[in-house]
């Protein structure tokens, strides 16, 4: 993915592919994110080194805020369209940088996009909710159940 800009009410943001120096930061977000979300799951279970090895094979991008920090990141496994990881630092969720990364997946919002959201992740469940994704199953999971979403171009899932 080339850089992009991407305008939310708020903020404009640069969404871009990461880069080696940025994926330390990006391991510190997912980290500090997934203790502080995912208050049900002994959050000694999260390490910084898990961010490495998930998104091994996926696309990852970034979103930058103006002063160049970068406020979360998206990845997508491109195999089978689906968003594996949406991740945004507390001080930047509600400002429209995960919005940005979504409209920034490529063809949106005219391809279907699948994710799995965590039942008890009521903020993120209503987060894609409203950028227009449709509960369309649901399973279990290590951290708990969680439901399938799908975004379907067109509307209908």
């Amino acid at each position: 993915m080339t850089e992009t800009a991407a305008s939310s009410p708020s903020s404009h943001w640069i969404i871009r592919s990461a880069r080696r120096e940025d994926l330390e930061t990006l391991a510190d977000i997912y980290l500090s994110v997934r203790r502080a979300t995912f208050t049900w799951v002994d959050p000694m279970r999260f390490r910084h080194e898990d961010f490495f090895s998930h998104t091994q094979g996926e696309m990852l991008w970034l979103a930058q805020a103006p002063d160049e920090e970068i406020a979360g990141f998206m990845t997508l496994w491109a195999a089978d369209d689906f968003i594996h990881m949406l991740y945004i630092s507390p001080h930047w969720q509600g400002k429209g940088a995960g919005r940005a990364l979504l409209h920034s997946l490529p063809d949106w919002p005219h391809h279907t996009y699948r994710l799995k959201c965590l039942v008890n992740n009521t903020a993120a469940k209503a987060f894609y909710l409203s950028n227009g994704f449709t509960v369309t199953g649901e399973g279990r999971s290590a951290e708990g159940d969680y439901e399938e979403l799908s975004f379907v171009a067109g509307g209908r899932a």
